[in-house]
Protein backbone atom coordinates (compact mmCIF):
# COMPACT_ATOMS: atom_id res chain seq x y z
CA UNK A 1 0.00 0.00 0.00
CA UNK A 2 0.74 3.70 -0.63
CA UNK A 3 -0.67 6.56 0.85
CA UNK A 4 -0.11 10.21 -0.66
CA UNK A 5 -1.17 13.33 1.11
CA UNK A 6 -1.30 16.76 -0.85
CA UNK A 7 -0.67 19.69 -0.05
CA UNK A 8 -0.55 23.45 -0.96
CA UNK A 9 -3.36 24.22 -3.02
CA UNK A 10 -4.96 27.81 -2.43
CA UNK A 11 -6.57 30.85 -4.33
CA UNK A 12 -4.68 32.57 -6.66
CA UNK A 13 -4.82 35.06 -9.46
CA UNK A 14 -3.59 34.42 -13.08
CA UNK A 15 0.17 34.65 -13.50
CA UNK A 16 0.84 33.90 -10.13
CA UNK A 17 2.80 30.69 -9.05
CA UNK A 18 2.05 27.97 -6.79
CA UNK A 19 3.54 24.77 -5.65
CA UNK A 20 1.94 21.67 -4.70
CA UNK A 21 3.49 18.86 -2.44
CA UNK A 22 2.56 15.14 -1.88
CA UNK A 23 4.17 12.91 0.80
CA UNK A 24 4.49 9.18 -0.21
CA UNK A 25 4.23 6.47 2.45
CA UNK A 26 4.96 2.95 1.89
CA UNK A 27 7.44 0.06 1.99
CA UNK A 28 7.97 0.81 -1.52
CA UNK A 29 7.01 4.09 -2.29
CA UNK A 30 10.56 5.19 -3.58
CA UNK A 31 10.22 3.04 -6.50
CA UNK A 32 6.92 3.97 -7.95
CA UNK A 33 6.38 6.60 -10.68
CA UNK A 34 4.83 9.68 -9.39
CA UNK A 35 2.69 12.66 -10.76
CA UNK A 36 -0.41 14.91 -10.73
CA UNK A 37 -3.77 14.61 -12.12
CA UNK A 38 -6.43 17.36 -11.97
CA UNK A 39 -10.43 17.41 -12.81
CA UNK A 40 -12.22 20.46 -13.47
CA UNK A 41 -15.82 20.87 -12.25
CA UNK A 42 -17.97 18.98 -14.66
CA UNK A 43 -15.06 17.82 -16.64
CA UNK A 44 -13.13 14.34 -16.61
CA UNK A 45 -9.72 13.81 -14.42
CA UNK A 46 -6.72 14.47 -16.94
CA UNK A 47 -3.24 13.87 -16.59
CA UNK A 48 -1.09 16.94 -15.98
CA UNK A 49 2.66 15.45 -14.88
CA UNK A 50 4.70 12.52 -14.14
CA UNK A 51 7.88 11.32 -13.37
CA UNK A 52 9.62 7.86 -13.11
CA UNK A 53 10.72 6.48 -9.90
CA UNK A 54 14.04 7.70 -10.32
CA UNK A 55 13.04 11.21 -11.47
CA UNK A 56 15.02 10.61 -14.73
CA UNK A 57 11.98 10.76 -17.43
CA UNK A 58 9.37 13.32 -17.06
CA UNK A 59 6.22 13.83 -19.24
CA UNK A 60 3.76 16.46 -19.26
CA UNK A 61 0.37 17.78 -20.59
CA UNK A 62 0.79 19.75 -23.23
CA UNK A 63 -1.46 22.34 -21.57
CA UNK A 64 1.15 23.03 -18.92
CA UNK A 65 4.36 22.57 -20.89
CA UNK A 66 6.73 25.33 -19.90
CA UNK A 67 4.84 26.35 -16.85
CA UNK A 68 4.90 23.67 -14.90
CA UNK A 69 8.11 21.69 -13.48
CA UNK A 70 8.06 18.32 -11.44
CA UNK A 71 10.32 16.79 -9.24
CA UNK A 72 10.89 14.50 -6.43
CA UNK A 73 13.11 14.39 -2.98
CA UNK A 74 13.54 10.54 -2.46
CA UNK A 75 15.37 11.64 0.83
CA UNK A 76 11.74 13.23 1.99
CA UNK A 77 9.21 10.60 -0.45
CA UNK A 78 7.88 13.80 -1.34
CA UNK A 79 6.98 14.75 -5.06
CA UNK A 80 6.56 18.51 -6.07
CA UNK A 81 4.41 20.46 -8.27
CA UNK A 82 5.70 23.87 -9.34
CA UNK A 83 3.42 25.61 -11.06
CA UNK A 84 4.38 28.88 -12.46
CA UNK A 85 2.59 31.59 -14.96
CA UNK A 86 -1.08 30.10 -14.12
CA UNK A 87 -4.38 30.53 -15.55
CA UNK A 88 -7.98 30.50 -14.54
CA UNK A 89 -8.45 26.86 -17.25
CA UNK A 90 -5.52 25.77 -14.18
CA UNK A 91 -8.34 25.73 -11.80
CA UNK A 92 -9.23 22.25 -10.14
CA UNK A 93 -8.95 19.22 -7.62
CA UNK A 94 -5.23 18.41 -8.33
CA UNK A 95 -4.85 14.41 -7.16
CA UNK A 96 -1.03 12.96 -6.77
CA UNK A 97 -0.74 9.77 -8.18
CA UNK A 98 1.62 6.37 -8.04
CA UNK A 99 2.10 3.74 -9.57
CA UNK A 100 4.81 0.79 -10.62
CA UNK A 101 4.46 2.48 -13.96
CA UNK A 102 4.98 5.94 -15.37
CA UNK A 103 2.47 4.94 -17.87
CA UNK A 104 0.25 4.21 -15.64
CA UNK A 105 0.61 7.74 -14.33
CA UNK A 106 -0.21 9.27 -17.36
CA UNK A 107 -3.18 7.36 -18.45
CA UNK A 108 -4.55 8.21 -15.18
CA UNK A 109 -4.78 4.78 -13.97
CA UNK A 110 -2.77 4.60 -11.38
CA UNK A 111 -2.65 2.50 -8.78
CA UNK A 112 -2.79 4.80 -6.13
CA UNK A 113 -4.38 8.38 -5.48
CA UNK A 114 -4.45 10.80 -2.91
CA UNK A 115 -7.28 12.73 -1.75
CA UNK A 116 -6.57 15.98 -3.28
CA UNK A 117 -6.13 19.83 -2.91
CA UNK A 118 -8.15 22.42 -4.55
CA UNK A 119 -5.97 24.86 -6.89
CA UNK A 120 -8.18 27.89 -8.13
CA UNK A 121 -7.21 30.49 -10.49
CA UNK A 122 -9.12 33.76 -10.58
CA UNK A 123 -9.11 36.08 -14.07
Amino acid sequence: QVQLVESGGGLVQAGDSLKLSCVASGRTSSTYAMGWSRQAPGKEREFVAGTSWNGVTKHYADSVKGRFTISRDHAKNTVYLQMNSLKPEDTGVYYCTADRSLRGVVVTTADYWGRGTQVTVSS
